[in-house]
């Protein structure tokens, strides 16, 4: 993932000297190129201790790591600056679609990028294990988990999304510790989700989360954190891009537990032969 989109995927999290350095590397991001950790905490007035801090806090070991995805970010930048950025009510329907596109595929890499293997193992054990399935999410993200419901259902799971917010908090109320629930919120912040997860995790549920990278009151709560690109462009978008990264995730768990159960394998195969005869025949 982009180190810029992580500075600014945190930058409510961060302390004042933090929020200097987000500042500064967003701002002057040429100049980390040349500077040390000491010097770069000299010129923005703060300690070297807050520069390592700052580092690790975007994911990465130590300066020397943060510099080179500075680097990296600055490359990237170089190569799609002409075809990122907001689409204008003025662009040509090339432009527009180029535009589209090129954001598309960025948010691609930077989502795979930014989720550890590991992550999607336990996720996936997590939901093959699990008796009850709760998916929740408001807006997109609803639409997102709609998806995934009916995906998991085509593999014999009992994968339940309800939009109401009402609903999702009773079925909350039932879940017990061989149970799941797979919170999707672009923020990490929705107020309903929150409620969601903290009723089932007081009863012993299980929980996924899938949110912007960083800290939240959703992830904080998760036995299993994924993460998915969210930044100002999807907003401007009506969240196009933050539903294309989410429905990534959520394909690449549904082909991870296909991949991994024979079972699931045989009953997909069932439900799309089904499917395929009544098509058949109507």
């Amino acid at each position: 993932m982009s180190t810029f989109t992580k500075i600014k995927a945190v930058k409510d999290s961060l302390s004042a000297s933090e929020k200097k350095l987000a500042k500064f590397a967003l701002e002057s991001s040429n100049a980390i190129r040349e500077l040390s950790s000491q010097e770069l905490a000299n010129v923005v007035g703060v300690s070297q201790s807050s520069v390592v801090k700052f580092s690790q806090k975007l994911g990465y070991k130590g300066y020397p790591a943060f510099k080179m995805g500075i680097i990296d970010a600055l490359n990237i930048s170089s190569v799609n600056s002409n075809l990122h950025g907001k689409i204008g009510i003025n662009d040509s329907f090339a432009r527009m679609s180029d535009k589209l596109l090129s954001s598309k595929v960025s948010v691609l890499n930077e989502t795979q990028k930014l989720n550890d293997e590991k992550a999607f193992v336990a996720a996936v054990e997590l939901l093959k294990s699990s008796k009850r399935i709760l998916i929740c999410g408001l807006g997109g993200s609803a639409l997102v988990g709609k998806d995934f419901s009916y995906k998991l259902q085509k593999l014999g799971m009992l994968a339940v999304e309800e939009a109401d917010t009402h609903a999702q908090l009773a079925f909350a109320a039932t879940l017990a510790d061989n149970d799941l629930v797979f919170a999707i919120s672009e923020s990490g912040n929705t107020n309903e989700i929150i409620n969601v997860v903290s009723e089932a995790k007081s009863n012993q549920a299980k929980i996924i989360s899938l949110t912007r990278f960083g800290s939240t009151p959703i992830s904080e709560m998760a036995d299993v954190k994924l993460y998915s690109v969210a930044d100002d462009e999807s907003a401007r978008l009506s969240s196009i891009l933050a539903r294309t990264a989410q429905e990534f995730i959520i394909d690449i768990l549904f082909i991870a537990i296909t991949q991994s159960s024979r079972q699931g394998r045989q009953i997909l195969e069932k439900t799309n032969a089904v499917v395929s005869d009544f098509r058949r025949h109507h």
